[in-house]
């Protein structure tokens, strides 16, 4: 089938079908509705969004300076040169996406408020059944699809990560999670306390430090970050030569994964070497008696859990101001003014913003059934991150931790289009992953190893995910320079694919 086609079910209700459905019409779903158009012309499909527009993070996401925290010369697509600054702010990626839609005409594809509800695999008629809600209507919609590609990213939008503190309920004044910043908060004069060590709070921190009388950054615990420069030589050297953005694109990416993948070898190699220089970029941007021990030094090896840039070095130089400041202690309690911490420090607070993480989203929160049995997602077994054992014609996007997330998104659409024209060439309907007889023994472990890699949003739900096994085609690998060349060259027709008429 190769053209959308509008069916009646027994209750009289029209329902859609299309040869493939995406969920999501964020990075992940765009950059795939691109590639079917040019991969694979004439296979219908749709992207179904929940939100009211695309963008995903950068749509959902309001809180002051919110901005990449990985360069945009490998988070943007490989077919689309970035030509602005590495580190860019939600409405550059934003303006960077629509110009990749409509550039490419994808608008025509894309169904926004849209929320998925159950999403329903039969064997008989080797389809998916979709259930949805129009969030501006209310009305119950229906599609079927031959293939689902999920890509609704990876943790929920409607509400972030807060934990429960003692005297929450005495405290006097606002308590905001960034996910959910209300867009008419005044923070101007006011004394702003700010939970957390990541990225969202290295982002918001210099954004509002100076309207704010001041802001404290209160960490249970230090994370990495690397101050740099919000320029690539490399690209201005070239831009200043003529040579076309596009082949800029290419090579500047070409450049940053190269450093990339050194990096991330050395911080497993020499990890006490890596933490030196990575203290010593933050001590260069603080003055000199400040406590970089107490706190900027993480009691764990670099990459065990995501690093953030720090365009400029504007977070320390807020701090070097004196506009924000660093407490590193527990929380004991809220009280009514603000926090008591452990220590038994008062930190006086107008607005506390919990920059604590958020809420892993496990396959969109849609209720699942193959052949109508419930699905466990946490029974499974995952063929490299991406599809699942017992869980026919459906892929996963999950992107790379310590790489941009749009390298492994370009990869899985390219692996998506050429499973689709090997099926078609088959005469097969239906796939699936199913563990070989080698694989019989195999220990199954948690989908992440905790001591390659641990943030909390995963730690806290790592339950809910698939199982991994303690061979590579079983595993989550974070390695782009392993999967640019393995997940090409994956062998269709090996004995882990089953497929069926």
């Amino acid at each position: 089938m190769t053209a959308a086609e509008t069916l009646s079910s027994k209750e009289g209700a029209k329902v859609e079908h299309f040869d493939v459905l995406i969920v999501g019409a964020g990075i992940s779903g765009i950059g795939g509705a691109y590639h079917l158009t040019k991969q694979r012309p004439g296979t219908s499909f749709v992207v179904l969004e929940g939100l009211d527009s695309f963008g995903g993070t950068w749509w959902m996401h309001r809180y002051p300076g919110i901005r990449s925290d990985s360069d945009l010369h490998t988070f943007g697509y490989r077919f689309k040169p970035w030509t602005g600054v590495p580190i860019a702010t939600a409405d550059e990626i934003l303006s960077y996406m629509g110009e990749v839609i409509e550039e490419n005409d994808l608008a025509q594809y894309i169904r926004y408020n849209h929320r998925i509800t159950s999403a329903k695999w039969s064997s008989e008629k080797n389809r998916w059944t979709i259930e949805a809600t129009k969030k501006d209507t209310g009305e119950t919609v229906h599609f079927t699809a031959g293939f689902l590609w999920m890509c609704q990213g990876y943790y929920r939008h409607s509400e972030g990560y807060t934990p429960e503190w003692p005297g929450m309920e005495d405290y006097q004044g606002q308590i905001i999670h960034p996910q959910t910043w209300p867009e008419d908060l005044d923070y101007s004069g006011k004394k702003v306390v700010v939970i957390g060590s990541g990225a969202t709070t290295a982002t918001l921190v210099p954004a509002i430090a100076n309207d704010c009388e001041h802001v404290t950054v209160l960490q249970r615990s230090p994370t990495y970050f690397i101050p740099g420069r919000n320029r690539n030589d490399l690209a201005e050297t070239l831009r200043e030569l003529e040579v076309p953005e596009e082949w800029i694109h290419e090579i500047v990416r070409r450049q940053i994964l190269q450093q990339g993948n050194v990096f991330t070898k050395r911080s497993f190699e020499e990890p006490e070497k890596v933490k030196s220089e990575l203290l010593a970029g933050v001590r260069a941007h603080l003055p000199g008696d400040f406590d970089v021990e107490t706190h900027f030094t993480p009691s764990y090896r670099p990459w065990r859990q995501r690093i953030a840039f720090v365009p400029d070095g504007d977070l320390f130089k807020g701090i070097a101001a004196g506009k924000a400041s660093v407490v590193t202690d527990e929380i004991d309690r809220f009280t009514p003014a603000g926090i008591r911490t452990k220590s038994g420090e008062e930190l006086e607070a107008d607005i506390i913003v919990t920059a604590t993480g958020f809420n892993l989203c496990v396959l969109g929160d849609i209720a699942f059934e193959i052949d109508g049995q419930p699905l466990d997602f946490a029974q499974t077994v995952g063929y490299r991150g991406m599809m699942f054992t017992g869980v026919p014609n459906m892929l996963w996007v999950f992107g790379y931790f310590r790489a941009s997330w749009t390298l492994r998104a370009d990869l899985l659409a390219d692996f998506v289009c050429r499973l689709l024209a090997h099926m078609e060439a088959k005469g097969k309907k239906r796939v699936e992953v199913r563990l070989r007889p080698e694989d019989a023994d195999m220990e199954l472990k948690s989908w992440i190893d905790p001591e390659n890699f641990n943030p909390g949003y995963l730690m806290r739900s790592m339950h809910l995910l698939p199982k991994r096994g303690d061979k590579p085609e079983w595993q989550h690998t974070q390695d782009y320079w392993r999967e640019k060349d393995e997940i090409p060259a994956i062998d269709l027709d090996g004995p882990e694919f089953a497929y069926a008429p």
